[in-house]
């Protein structure tokens, strides 16, 4: 029995024990304080040595988890904890049980849940989304920093920005948006924002998934994984197959000729990824090295031909048969390698990446002669003209064959290669200073990419419904190559003082280009050029109390010319402002923030997937003048108790936005036109909502998701094809349901779309392009 000094001894150091543990969970002291400390305190007690040592290897091993923990938020992603969030900058995170909910392979469906995102759909699938915030133009994802892992993961970032390649959303566990000041660290396009993907960490025991799925349009999607780890070392091995026949209608069935007799206007993608992980420990120091390899393909019967208005609303889902031979094919390749560091006072992150991309792009590009694509399909019927139209719409179609040489039609292949590499790192310390609390993170970033175009064409007759190539010689169109060698450096300071969060950001971006013509006879068409700039950001966060904050940002945003572009092309440059606020009470949470954006210079390029207009203008940047995007963005969630079996979770998305050109003037770029003062954007919804409603038992769940998005203007201004021209609003209901198996898995049911209400949700590149019809799937998903 214990006498009562021994009593209050241990319970003194049992005490200082729990106190010292929890100091050192949120990351107070380090280490060696907390067992100093200890010890103090147990020889005054009148502990022995062994007791306290034993003791001390508990601290220890407390702050080897908090390590651990610290190296997959570093690693992975940051996470918001079930806490008020009092972090600087707009962020938005979507975690594994969210994505779960629906097993979304598109990522635009994804993204309706998350505020200030402006989306124009293009096939239905996602394969190749426009992805904007806050007003940036959403054209191919380029206005907007695309990662993977904490690592730039489009083709070329800096010298080809546009997202022709996008990661499959069905192997991400996570995902964040960053808007505002919190995107100041992830570059180069820092106008809008940055989108962060995170996929499956290696495990820390043996785990794995089978998931088998099938559906509509013949719809299949194969993926899973295994992970395991043995001593310090750690294997995941992930892997995907999804395809689908398609559910538009090839008009004469497709070629017999060139490989696609049955029609398909669907895809098949494939990707396989393994990671390695080794955790050290040397001493007081804990090392982490990772490894990813991955290898990702896609072939998909789509293009960029869309309908008439009148052929849309008789069937949305037909497609014209002059498009039988339209083909994406491509192969990504990935490589990674991470170092992780953590001593008692910083930890550092290392990463190296290499990833290479190449596709073939085979599509109709228009005709040897005649009207432009876009000018046939707006206006067919030739209202006030000769005829001309409707005669290439005839061809189009396949009720008319090509006669004369302005009538065969161009089939392009833009061909490309692209690979990035770079070596990034990343610092994270705390220090007082002057009596305040600092939180440090600072990192650099050497970055290299590359995009070489080798684009061709061939003509083709149409014959009796179906494209022959009428054996002329392949003639290339586009041989050339852009490159950029950048060097980005981020400097972020959160002080705190009392309530107050202050975070100063500084960003720089030092960038060498260059363009080279490899045309034979024209290698002296070439450029080199050289660029840097320096942004600015403040964020303040105020903690009124332990459920409300508020928040105030400013930032300046920056978006790079491209290698090709001349110095009389100016960089897009910003000043975004945001304010609001956050609620975080249990089960209910809430944030809304008002942004305005002030562009003194928006900055557009001409492309394939924009408009075929282009001409000669194909790849082009066009200055805009000054631009305002403003607006609201809100989001809350709740979860009510119905039983201790039952749950009703719900949550509320909503943006609105608007915007609004300065200068009145006149543009090349055929999404402007002439423009006037006081024109908005295009692609821009005045409103968006999403509600999502869920009802959660042991053995069951049921979602609902029914997204908004109201009209869409599709050009600017006026004297250019689809001036005047909106996408109508649009109201779509998707239903997920599941049912557990306990030890044996569980089914799963997902309906997209469940009114089978569709929508033009654009005109461009050109004709009108519907949103997915109803779709129906029912899988199963064994983890072990």
């Amino acid at each position: 029995m214990l006498n009562n000094k021994t009593a209050t001894n241990k319970f003194t150091l049992s005490a200082t024990v729990i106190a010292l543990s929890i100091a050192l969970s949120a990351g107070l002291i380090p280490v060696s304080t907390a067992i100093a400390a200890e010890d103090a305190i147990a020889k005054s007690s009148g502990e022995n040595v062994q007791t306290n040592t034993s003791i001390a290897s508990n601290i220890a091993a407390t702050a080897n988890v908090v390590k651990k923990i610290d190296y997959v938020e570093r690693i992975q992603i940051i996470g918001h904890g079930n806490k008020l969030r009092t972090e600087g900058g707009s962020a938005t995170l979507i975690g594994e049980a969210e994505l779960e909910k629906f097993k979304f392979d598109d990522i635009n469906r994804v993204l309706y849940n998350v505020p200030g995102v402006n989306i124009r759909e293009e096939d239905g699938y996602g394969l190749r989304p426009n992805i904007g915030f806050r007003g940036a133009t959403p054209e191919r994802s380029k206005k907007i920093t695309v990662m993977e892992d904490g690592i730039l993961i489009g083709p070329a970032p800096y010298s080809a920005p546009a997202a022709y390649y996008f990661p499959m959303m069905s192997k991400m566990t996570s995902l964040e948006v960053f808007k505002g000041p919190a995107a100041i660290k992830y570059g180069p396009n820092t106008v809008a924002g940055a989108l962060n993907m995170t996929t499956r960490a290696v495990p820390d025991a043996q785990e794995g998934m089978i998931d088998l799925s099938a559906g509509a349009d013949g719809y299949t999607k194969a993926h899973g994984y295994y992970g395991t780890k043995i001593g310090g070392l750690g294997v995941l091995v992930e892997a995907i197959n999804m395809q689908a026949d398609g559910f538009k209608e090839l008009d004469g069935g497709g070629s017999t000729i060139y490989d696609n007799g049955d029609g398909n206007t669907g895809f098949d993608k494939n990707d396989i990824m393994a990671k390695f992980r080794y955790d050290l420990t040397t001493g007081s120091v804990d090392h982490t090295f990772g490894l990813k390899v991955s290898y990702a393909d896609e072939k998909s019967n789509e293009t960029y031909l869309g309908l008439t208005d009148d052929d849309f609303y008789t069937n949305p889902d037909r497609r014209y048969a002059a498009s039988e031979l339209d083909n994406m094919d491509w192969q990504h390749e990935q490589f990674q390698f991470t170092h992780f560091m953590q001593t008692n006072n910083f930890d550092i992150t290392t990463r190296v990446y290499r990833n290479n991309f190449e596709r073939s792009w085979f599509k109709i590009n228009g005709f040897k002669g005649g009207p432009d694509l876009q000018e046939i399909l707006a206006n067919p019927n030739d209202e006030d003209q000769d005829g001309t139209n409707a005669h290439y719409y005839q061809i189009l179609t396949g009720d008319a064959n090509s006669v004369l040489e302005e009538e065969k039609i161009i089939v392009g292949d833009n061909a490309r290669e692209y690979y990035s590499q770079g070596i990034q790192t990343e610092l994270y310390f705390e220090q007082q200073l002057f009596g305040l609390a600092h939180k440090f993170n600072v990192g650099a970033r050497f970055h290299q990419d590359q995009i070489e175009r080798n684009h061709t064409e061939d003509t083709f007759d149409m014959r009796e419904g179906h494209l022959i190539n009428d054996g002329s010689e392949q003639v290339k169109t586009t041989t050339n190559r852009e490159k950029t060698d950048a060097i980005a450096v981020f400097f972020k300071d959160t002080i705190k003082y009392d309530a107050l969060d202050i975070t100063l950001g500084l960003r720089g971006e030092f960038i060498d280009s260059t363009y080279q013509n490899r045309v034979v006879g024209e290698e002296d068409d070439w450029q080199k050029k050289s660029s840097h700039i320096w942004l600015p950001s403040l964020s303040l966060f105020y903690t009124v109390n332990e459920n409300l904050g508020l928040l105030f940002g400013v930032h300046e945003g920056f978006i790079p010319t491209s290698p090709k572009e001349g110095p009389e092309t100016e960089i897009e440059n910003s000043v975004n402002y945001e304010f609001g606020g956050r609620f975080y009470q249990g089960a209910l949470q809430a944030e809304v923030i008002f942004f305005y954006n002030d562009m003194s210079n928006l900055k557009e390029s001409c492309s394939f997937s924009a408009a075929s207009s282009c001409g000669d203008s194909l790849d082009k940047e066009f200055n805009g003048s000054e631009v305002d995007v403003y607006g609201l963005e809100f989001t809350t969630s709740y979860t009510a108790k119905l039983s201790e079996a039952l749950e009703l979770p719900m949550s509320v998305v909503y943006t609105y936005s608007d915007s609004e050109f300065k200068n009145s003037f006149e543009s090349d770029f055929p999404m402007w036109g002439t423009i006037t003062a006081g024109d908005g954007l295009p692609y821009l919804a005045e409103h968006q909502l999403t509600l999502n409603l869920g009802l959660t038992a042991e053995q069951w769940d049921i979602n609902f998701i029914a997204r908004y998005v109201g009209e869409m203007l599709e050009a600017s201004g006026e004297d250019v094809i689809l001036s005047g021209e909106v996408t109508e609003s649009s109201m779509v209901v998707d239903l997920s349901a599941s049912y557990y198996l306990g030890q044996y898995g569980k089914v799963y049911l997902k309906a997209d779309n469940i009114l089978d209400s569709q929508e033009i949700v654009s005109r461009r590149p050109y004709g009108a392009r519907p949103s997915k019809p109803q779709q129906m799937f029912v899988g199963y998903q064994y983890n072990f």
